[in-house]
């Protein structure tokens, strides 16, 4: 999730906890955020034992 706070942007967790930032412009934010969201599936499909490669 993406809030506007003072100094930019934050990028927190759906339970409040900061993931980064502030970030200057809502495009880094953004960035961020795939960022996490792409690691998180990641270690969610290592451990169910998929066999990606890549």
């Amino acid at each position: 999730m993406i809030k506007k706070v003072k100094g930019g942007y934050m990028v927190t967790s759906s339970k409040g906890r900061n993931m980064g930032g502030p970030y200057k412009t809502k495009k880094e934010a953004t960035k961020r955020l795939r960022q996490v969201e792409f690691f998180k599936r990641k270690k969610s499909q290592r451990n169910q034992g998929g066999t990606a490669h890549g």
